[in-house]
């Protein structure tokens, strides 16, 4: 099985800095992570061993500016007690 959910929005720097905190303070606990989706909490449980990938790009497009995207990807194995 697998479910997708996903949210983006425009949002100041500060508030997007916020949301970054928020997701590693659950990511630090012990218990399972509540992260906030949107309007959605989904409720995680990320091992003590986590992939961690980071990824830059740079475009120039033909047409309107530059752009410059982060993209961070966390992924672990879900035990089946959990």
């Amino acid at each position: 099985m697998s479910e997708t959910t996903a949210h983006s929005e425009e949002l100041p720097r500060e508030e997007a800095a916020d949301l970054l905190q928020e997701l590693a303070r659950e990511l630090r606990e012990q218990e399972p992570a509540e992260i906030r989706v949107g309007n959605k909490m989904l409720t995680l449980s990320p091992s003590s061993l986590l992939e961690y990938g980071i990824e830059v790009e740079e475009r120039s497009p033909m047409i309107g500016g530059d752009r410059e995207e982060i993209t961070v990807t966390l992924e672990w194995e879900v035990s089946e007690a959990e």
